[in-house]
């Protein structure tokens, strides 16, 4: 740490001077902890647990550097429990197996267990069945901290015997209040520009111990004169966006770009495309996405879309990266701004379910080819009538089962180009029932 933040002489009279600032500013009791108000305000659940002396195992879901490391320490103080730390990443089941016989012993002398377990999504399923028994007959309470999806990740057994608790991201206000408590720890106000500060906050995403970590970072820098946001963005290193294409924020993010496409905000879309794509996402994932985009929300409304898709697909194979990702990003934009309908989609749902019902109905044999004399015989294509022998190109006859009521499954929208194919669709009918007449 340099003289910008704090004297030296003054640093070496305590041990705690060399500890890394995240851990110096490690709150003592739970309502030091800045944000997650959900759980530890006046009425949040973890609150309303403790006060209510009903304190049960936990699964802290959250993103990285916003408290559940923390938060389960002083859970421990707060109940009287033996805290117990271990990281799922390094540790086996042999190494569970002594720290369930220490929490035995612990339960045998009066003494309860807390058991926090860092990453608990990286146990395998087996793993996490370990903890069962304990957790049922009170040797130790399970607290376990995950960024993942715990629907996706952990046992229902485990999940059903603890109650998750979601953290969320630091807000801006959060981040301010650390950086403001780091500054009071320090002795110093950075000398940051309001822009630069703002930008601090804003690198950090949501997360405490970046922000603490880059406060570190710039006080290695030995300056005392002013950082403005060009200097600030130089001497940072670059966070890499939390992104991971096999879990939670992969399928957040795909999500929240098929909703924006059809919702029509092209720069929603624009926005979390190329998120995607910073996080590292493969890009022909997200082109095979914009093809399905295209035929199941703009459909018949713009028959171009999905070829418009097909063509920036095969413009980015030919250009690669990263100027390929322009004709993507073209097409997310064409789909956004796009007339939407799904009445194609809707049908075939509609036709499918249909199709399981009725079972194996025979067409009329009126449309059944009879290349035999034994198929003629029995009345196949019998007064089928030509459909271009007709002014209109419409014979009007039925086409659907024999003994089946004809349905409706394709409803067009009065948008883009379907507005035309439903006028077409009415002229059809109105051939139709004049046939039948």
């Amino acid at each position: 740490m340099s003289d910008l933040f704090y004297d030296k002489d003054e640093a070496s009279k305590s041990t705690n001077a060399f500890k890394p600032l995240a851990e110096r500013l490690r709150p003592s009791k739970l309502s030091d902890v800045i944000g997650q108000d959900q759980l530890l305000g006046h009425h949040g659940s973890l609150t309303k647990m403790l006060l209510g002396n009903t304190f049960q195992s936990i699964i802290f879901w959250g993103p990285p550097g916003v408290g559940k490391t923390t938060i389960a320490r002083l859970l421990a103080d707060e109940t009287k429990l033996y805290f117990v730390s271990l990281s799922a990443i390094f540790s086996g089941v042999a190494e569970l197996k002594k720290l369930f016989e220490a929490a035995k012993i612990r339960q045998q002398n009066g003494v309860g267990t807390l058991l926090f377990v860092d990453e608990i999504h990286r146990f395998n399923k087996a793993q996490q069945d370990v903890f069962l028994p304990l957790m049922e007959n009170g040797t130790l309470f399970l607290v376990g901290a995950t960024t993942e999806n715990p629907s996706f990740e952990l046992n229902s057994a485990l999940l059903s015997r603890a109650q998750v608790m979601v953290l969320n991201r630091l807000s801006l206000q959060d981040l301010d209040l650390i950086l403001k408590r780091a500054e009071n720890e320090l002795g110093v106000v950075l000398p940051l520009s309001k822009a630069a500060r703002e930008h601090l906050l804003d690198i950090s995403d949501g997360d405490g111990r970046v922000l603490l970590n880059l406060v570190e970072q710039i006080g290695s820098w030995n300056l005392v004169q002013e950082i403005d946001l060009k200097m600030l963005q130089n001497g940072l290193n670059k966070r890499a966006t939390a992104y991971d294409k096999a879990g939670e924020h992969h399928y957040n993010l795909i999500s929240a770009l098929h909703k924006s496409i059809r919702g029509s905000d092209p720069d929603a879309a624009l926005y979390w495309f190329a998120r995607m794509i910073e996080g590292g996402e493969d890009p022909r994932y997200l082109a095979r996405r914009l093809v399905r985009m295209a035929i199941e929300d703009i459909g018949l409304a713009d028959p171009v879309a999905q070829t418009h898709c097909l063509s920036s697909w095969q413009t980015f194979e030919r250009l690669g990266s990263p100027e390929g990702e322009l004709a993507l990003a073209q097409a997310v934009v064409y789909l956004a701004l796009a007339p939407k309908s799904n009445s194609a989609y809707v049908g075939y749902i509609d036709a499918t379910k249909s199709a399981r019902e009725s079972g194996s109905l025979s067409p009329p044999k009126h449309i059944l080819n009879a290349p035999t004399d034994l198929m003629k015989n029995e009345g196949y294509g019998k007064d089928y009538a030509y459909d271009h022998d007709f002014p209109e190109g419409i014979s009007g006859q039925n086409y659907f089962p024999e003994g089946m009521n004809p349905k409706v499954f394709y409803k067009p929208v009065n948008r883009g180009f379907e507005k035309e194919l439903g006028k077409y669709s009415e002229y059809l009918k109105s051939i139709r029932v004049q046939r039948k007449t």
